[in-house]
């Protein structure tokens, strides 16, 4: 598919046009298969209007396209993401915070893995906004979760250019890709918000960003050994179709019946990452029957077949929240998490969501 043209504002259509409009959308190249919401230039003004931007302020780049992104383009990706107005600061703490991940300055958007954002919201907007922190959290079914996380992906795609076929490279994708954005469950949550470890006050309204390749879920509802969970854990984390680098982070995002058990057993989050951090990875010898023993002067595993068969291959090159984020989201009703493959580690840095929000009266907020 090609991309006719960078999106912009279309006249106020009536009811009768609304097809016509959608059908016009499709015709430019800028939807991402699913139907866009007209941005009007009205409905636009409505979103400029919740914060306190310049339209033509430039929040992002991609120099080797000679792309850029500015606030009124972010506003008009928002609105034809389905978005409403008062999701505009999301969006925007959203994508800067997306931006913080240094993959995403780069190549990461271009990659064959085709990296999928995993955006984490705290604080009070959660309730304000509707976004779900409980079951279903990597689901569908409610509107701010899906159109904050829709927008990035047009913004990704209309503003910066990368496109299916194009300039996005690929191989195969993620299903979901663009629908990640998860409310974390802190009232459940028996440890600090990630928030609070990106470096926002507690009760701050933020969000949280990283670029991942994938997630995995681990179901264990059948023990209370908390050094049990952990090693089911550690497998899932260690499995060598994940070993690309010498070194990849992860992150996970637990039911709260898998963090306060764990809780429970005196455990902090500090205490669950440095536990996993010390038995994640892999012996060289289960290493050399995947052909990935070896590790080049540039960090990428290669079949080597001359090392030590014994020696135990570490998965993580510190033992932070930037290699192992840890958040805590879904329902209390099964112990199953969430494994989450990390591209290249997260930032450590949550942005405060700034502007004004308007209370949401979507079913199945945060209580």
């Amino acid at each position: 598919m090609t991309l006719t043209e960078a999106p912009a504002v279309v006249p106020d259509a009536d009811p009768e046009a609304a097809q016509a409009a959608i059908e016009h959308c499709y015709a430019q190249g800028w939807s991402d298969g699913l139907p866009l919401v007209p941005a009007t230039r009205s409905l636009v003004d409505r979103f400029l209007a919740t914060v306190d931007r310049r339209p033509d302020e430039v929040i992002g780049s991609l120099v080797h396209l000679n792309r850029t992104v500015t606030v009124e383009l972010a506003a008009v990706n928002a609105a034809m993401a389905g978005c409403r107005p008062e999701y505009f600061p999301v969006v925007l703490a959203a994508w800067e915070a997306i931006q913080r991940d240094r993959s995403a300055q780069g190549g990461g958007w271009q990659s064959t893995s085709g990296p999928s954002p995993l955006l984490v919201v705290n604080g009070p907007v959660r309730a304000e906004l509707g976004l779900n922190a409980a079951g279903g959290v990597f689901g569908p079914g409610f509107r701010p979760n899906a159109t904050v996380a829709r927008s990035i992906g047009l913004m990704v795609r209309n503003a910066l250019g990368v496109v299916p076929h194009g300039f996005e490279q690929a191989t195969q994708g993620l299903p979901g890709r663009w629908q990640v954005c998860l409310a974390e469950n802190e009232e459940e949550s028996p440890w600090e918000p990630l928030s609070v470890e990106g470096g926002v006050p507690a009760g701050t309204s933020a969000v949280s960003g990283m670029l991942t390749r994938t997630v995995e879920y681990v179901d264990n509802r059948h023990t209370a050994d908390p050094e049990q969970l952990l090693a089911d854990f550690a497998d899932t984390i260690s499995r060598s179709g994940a070993a690309i680098f010498r070194h990849h982070p992860a992150g996970i995002v637990f039911c709260p019946e898998h963090a306060q058990l764990l809780a429970d057993a005196g455990m902090s989050k500090a205490d669950v990452r440095a536990w996993l951090v010390e038995r994640c990875g892999r012996s060289k010898a289960d290493l050399a029957r995947v052909g990935k023993d070896g590790v080049g002067d540039n960090g990428v595993r290669f079949a080597d077949g001359g090392t030590d068969p014994e020696a135990f291959d570490r998965l993580f090159s510190g033992a932070g929240p930037e290699v192992l984020p840890i958040v805590v989201a879904g329902a209390r009703n099964a112990g199953i998490s969430m494994v989450v493959r990390v591209l290249s580690g997260w930032s450590a840095s949550s942005v405060p969501v700034v502007g004004r929000t308007t209370p949401s009266t979507q079913a199945g907020a945060v209580q």
